[in-house]
């Protein structure tokens, strides 16, 4: 071997080494950085003078389960921003051994009430009413807020979680251009991919991802559902076009015209556009948890607390009327008269009801029919689930347009089934069947309207209204009047001027009448009421049915155990995760004693190959002296 070639396979040797003793070094760096997951090291083959060694091993990286690692983190995730929220919900609502609870303000409202029936003439008992019907309504309203700010919250985490899945698949993309045609393995190209796959792990924590790997180190990055998020060099761009302050009215709808809260949308470079909630391509990670609370968790917990305000509000001031029957019993009608009913309409609110039920004689087929009073045309026709009756037919009548108008459109709607209407005088509306065309029977009919006055005359009153105004579930362009009623529900300002009206209900109540009190009362702890199936309570088919009281404890049990299951979801997500990352650091992670060991051995290598220069430069300069 000449001098000059025995220099460069030792100048070759000394490059080699300090390419491993590098690797050797990230990997040791490495060791100490939450997060990394595996070692890097190469095939080097290094002179040591005496001939050629082969120091090292590969790049270590179990692909099955760093794509099982990845899937439980998504899942991770999403368990603990669920449970996390939805344990604050539980903080809301607040101790069940508490009084400052939702069931604890009620049950303060029920026994001020019944002292309030023993001693309806003491002034003392009746502020003790007002007051604890005013913590009561100051429940709603905190409950409310809660929930509204909980809902916020999640539409701040949907903005966050964005711009850093937008960086993320921006420096995935970075580095996959990056590495393009580069055929060596050495530390640097090392830490590149290691930065990747932290970007991807970044990636996994806020949706659920597949990753797909191609030619020369590059990767694509997918959706589980399919959705192109990376494509080699190119990144997509998710865009979130957050609306603001979250309140009960605000949802997300698939229409965006009629959506009020931010969707998700992703960009391409070629112009193409996909909205990834409506096509429901995000299924894991915080972000799809941040989805779920903020558009259903957190509504149905809204439409519990409503539907409780619109009850109890309902509860004291609703009244109904059975209609009058026509024709008068004496003297019978002639035979196949028609016959019905009279109904008053006078105290009809917007949201107020006209219940009839009649037979169809042909089919032997009795039908329900709710006849619901619209001001604003706009919001007709209404669905059938705009009651909570899963058998009836509602029929919205837009009353605007007075009383001729209203009989134009229920003999539209009605005619052609042998039901007739018709205004003999004033407001009375009178429902008829067909009389001998046979069609048709009316069984029955009534009207049910809200009483608007603390003294009209009977036990009902308007105790609860929706922020000074008269609550009677009215349905406009903007929604239904229950909808975040909890956070607008007040006590009348009439009663806390006059708490005498809890008691005096007309010009001949004594002042130790005991009617109003009692009747209130029944209501609150006696009276039975259907609810919404919107509540997650009873279904759509099968509505529950119960007591406030029962009703109260129904749906805080039902979010006690949500929080409780969510929370075991995510303590068992976390030791899915732990046993798979300790997996995963047993075939990729990094030895300490193995590194030590490979860095010995460069280190002699090293030594080697110095000791070859050092030599070859001893044999160079006695050469120059003998020449």
């Amino acid at each position: 071997m000449g001098l000059s070639q025995a220099l460069s396979t030792a100048m070759s040797g000394l490059r080699a080494n300090q390419a491993a003793m590098s690797l050797v070094s990230s990997n040791v760096a490495n060791a100490e950085t939450p997060g990394y997951v595996r070692k890097t090291t190469n095939q080097v083959q290094m002179s040591t003078g005496t001939g050629v060694q082969t120091i090292g091993v590969n790049r270590t990286l179990n692909e099955y389960i760093q794509a099982q690692l990845r899937t439980e983190t998504s899942g991770a995730y999403y368990a603990s921003t669920r449970a996390s929220f939805l344990n604050n919900l539980q903080s809301i609502y607040g101790d069940p051994d508490s009084a400052s609870t939702l069931e604890g303000s009620f049950n303060a409202l029920t026994s001020a009430l019944q002292a309030l029936s023993t001693s309806p003439d003491s002034q003392s008992a009746r502020i003790g009413v007002m007051n604890a019907a005013q913590s009561m309504a100051q429940q709603l309203n905190a409950t409310s807020q809660g929930i509204q700010g909980l809902r916020n919250s999640a539409e701040l985490g949907l903005t966050n979680a964005v711009s850093v899945a937008n960086n993320a698949l921006s420096q995935i993309a970075s580095i996959n251009r990056q590495l393009q045609g580069n055929l060596g393995q050495d530390a640097s190209t090392a830490a590149m991919l290691d930065q990747r796959d932290q970007y991807i792990t970044q990636l996994s924590q806020l949706m659920d991802v597949r990753v797909v790997p191609g030619n020369g180190d590059q990767v694509s990055v997918y959706t589980m559902s399919g959705v192109q998020l990376v494509g080699g060099s190119d990144a997509a761009q998710l865009l979130f076009n957050a609306q603001g302050t979250v309140t009960p009215n605000t949802q997300w709808n698939a229409d965006p015209t009629k959506s009020s809260l931010g969707s998700i949308s992703i960009s391409y470079a070629n112009g193409g556009s996909i909205d990834l909630i409506s096509s429901g391509s995000i299924r894991s990670g915080a972000i799809a948890a941040y989805l779920e609370l903020r558009d259903k968790s957190l509504v149905q917990a809204q439409a519990q607390v409503d539907q409780l305000a619109a009850a109890m509000a309902s509860a004291l001031s609703d009244r109904t009327t059975s209609g009058t029957a026509y024709p008068p019993a004496s003297p019978a009608p002639p035979p196949g008269t028609p016959a019905g009913f009279d109904l008053d309409l006078s105290g009809l609110q917007s949201g107020n009801v006209v219940n009839l039920t009649y037979t169809d004689t042909i089919t032997n087929t009795q039908h329900s029919i709710s006849i619901i009073r619209v001001d604003d045309p706009s919001v007709l026709p209404l669905k059938d689930n705009a009651t909570i009756n899963p058998n009836d037919k509602v029929i919205g009548v837009d009353f605007s347009g007075g009383m001729a108008s209203v009989l134009t459109q229920l003999n539209a709607a009605l005619g052609s089934t042998g039901v007739q209407f018709s205004n003999p005088s004033g407001s009375t509306l009178r429902v008829l069947d067909d009389g001998a065309g046979g069609m048709a029977d009316i069984n029955a009919a009534s009207v049910t309207t809200t009483a608007t006055s603390l003294n009209g005359g009977g036990p009902e009153l308007p105790l609860f209204t929706d922020g000074g105004h008269i609550y009677s579930g009215a349905i406009t362009a903007s929604g239904s009047q229950q909808t975040g009623l909890a956070g607008r529900i007040t006590v009348n300002s009439g009663l806390l001027a006059d708490p005498s009206r809890l008691v005096v209900y007309g010009p001949a109540t004594s002042a130790g009448d005991t009617t109003r009190s009692n009747y209130i009362l029944s209501q609150l702890t006696s009276g039975s009421f259907n609810y919404s199936a919107s509540t997650g309570i009873g279904s759509n088919a099968s509505p529950y049915k119960g007591t406030l009281l029962g009703f109260t404890q129904q749906f805080t049990s039902l979010q006690g155990n949500a929080a409780a299951s969510a929370q075991l979801l995510s303590d068992g997500q976390d030791v899915v995760l732990n046993t798979l990352q300790k997996k995963m650091d047993s075939v990729s992670g990094v030895d300490i004693d193995e590194e030590m060991a490979n860095l010995l051995s460069l280190q002699n290598a090293y030594s080697a190959n110095a000791r070859v220069m050092s030599t070859v430069n001893s044999m160079f300069q006695s050469l120059m002296q003998i020449l």
